[in-house]
């Protein structure tokens, strides 16, 4: 999944529950469950999401809702494998954006 958000510094949970079609609470678990979200609060414990909370949570989505992952083997493929991870997931996004922008080329032919 590529989560299209506005290019801001942070996000409102709303905002990025809403880009990953999911619930509030879905990405408040997840941040319990995974070490790596970490989302700035502000002083009334409002959660701030940047984009490198917004890379990881796309990330734990590509895991957990489309491969198949449970929590605990999304956990530690995300240990063991981070970077190698990470790398694969990135050039796949690059890949279904290239796919996207061919089609749409290919439709305006």
């Amino acid at each position: 999944m590529h989560v299209e958000l506005p290019e801001k510094r942070y996000y409102g949970i709303g905002e990025v529950a809403r880009a990953f079609n999911v619930n509030t609470s879905l990405l408040r678990f997840w941040e319990k469950e995974f070490d790596v979200l970490q989302p700035k609060k502000n002083a009334k414990g409002n959660r701030k999401f940047t984009q490198d909370d917004i890379k990881n949570l796309e990330l734990i989505y590509h895991l957990v809702k489309e491969r198949g992952f449970t929590l605990d083997g999304a956990k530690i493929h995300l240990k063991e494998n981070r970077k190698k991870t990470l790398d694969n997931f990135e050039i796949i996004r690059k890949l279904e954006t290239v796919k996207a922008e061919l089609l749409k080329i290919k439709n305006q032919l």
